[in-house]
């Protein structure tokens, strides 16, 4: 019969080493760690996709992943530049007027004076920059001082975004083909954790982070490129700025209204008219395509409340970044779901 003290000594001596072992690891991952879990989530989300193709192509796995994958990149660089570039043109230019000094802001509308709680405060501000555009800066300075930075560090963080998505698509692509493996392993995985019923958890992750991927990410980036579009079809200054406010309250699930019905009355101000009522309809239209999209996302998928996903979105941009953003609303609405199923699984057993 061993020794219990030589027992309970070998037990943490393995321990130890495990513990070691997954902190040096973590070390050494951590650069790519969110690029990596943003590639997992990006994957689960678009297999569906990718198994139709496979399918197909006749079982061509790898084909369907480099197709999905250049698409997926194309869709993803070509808007984002666009938008980018009309963002930078339009600052460049905005800073080209203020030296040459013909820089003028247009008048406000009157419908913004009635604006409720804010309306008079931009109205007044609009219209002191409108009239004397040097007196508006002079009494602004301090708060454009004070935000400046942060407006930098945001449009800073865009682009750490756009890059990070790019690696993490192209690290989809790469883990496409080998998803029958990983789901097994996930399996296990989930089995070692939880025990019985490990396999039913697994299924649940999986039909949760392709639920919030397509029904809500894939939804609040297809208001955002429309937007975009939208705005740079009609000449909107700073198209890509305001598609990623978009982009980030369609991702908290509040309506995209909050930006482009501003923006559109903006438009009024030196558009035409018909060409103004037409952005504000199609920014309307925008803004409610989501109850249109969602029967189609989430049909088959799980139901996520609003606040999950909205206290997930602003925690993990709170504490990650821009990208915590979108992993924040995943991993929260896992954990969530995941909470359910252990809560019905132990109803259960009683």
């Amino acid at each position: 019969m061993k020794n219990p003290y030589d027992v309970i000594i070998l037990a943490t001596i393995r321990t130890l080493f495990v513990l070691v072992l997954l902190f040096l690891s973590y070390v050494i991952l951590r650069p790519f760690l969110f690029m990596c879990a943003w590639g997992v989530i990006i994957a689960i989300g678009i297999y569906p996709l990718f198994d139709r193709l496979t399918q197909i192509l006749g079982g061509r796995q790898r084909l369907a992943a480099v197709i999905i994958t250049t698409v997926a990149l194309l869709l993803l660089i070509v808007p984002s530049y666009l938008l980018m570039d009309s963002t930078i043109e339009t600052v460049n230019q905005l800073a080209r007027e203020f030296k040459a000094g013909t820089l003028s802001v247009p008048p406000p509308s009157e419908t913004i004076r009635h604006w409720p709680v804010v309306g008079g405060t931009i109205f007044d501000a609009w219209q002191l920059a409108s009239s004397n555009l040097e007196a508006a800066i002079k009494k602004f300075a301090p708060y454009i001082k004070s935000y400046t930075p942060r407006f930098l560090m945001a449009i800073a963080g865009i682009g750490q975004i756009v890059f990070l998505t790019i690696a993490s698509v192209v690290i989809a692509g790469i883990l496409l083909p080998y998803a029958e493996q990983a789901r097994g392993m996930s399996h296990r995985i989930f089995c070692f954790l939880v025990g019985e019923g490990g396999e039913r958890f697994s299924a649940i992750s999986v039909s949760t982070i392709r639920s919030v991927v397509q029904g809500v990410l894939g939804i609040a980036a297809i208001q955002s490129i429309s937007a975009g579009i939208a705005m740079l079809a009609f000449g909107i200054p700073g198209a890509g700025f305001w598609a990623i406010l978009v982009l980030m309250l369609a991702v908290m699930q509040l309506p995209p209204l909050l930006v482009l019905l501003p923006v559109a009355l903006y438009g009024f101000t030196y558009l035409s008219t018909v060409k103004a009522i037409t952005f504000l309809v199609l920014s309307v239209f925008i803004s409610a395509s989501d109850t249109l999209l969602k029967p189609i996302f989430l049909g088959r998928g799980t139901e996520i409340p609003m606040l999950v996903i909205l206290l997930g979105s602003l925690g993990g941009m709170i504490s990650f970044g821009i990208i915590g953003l979108f992993l924040g609303a995943v991993i929260l609405a896992v954990a969530y779901q995941t909470l359910l199923a252990m809560v019905d699984v132990a109803s259960t057993m009683e």
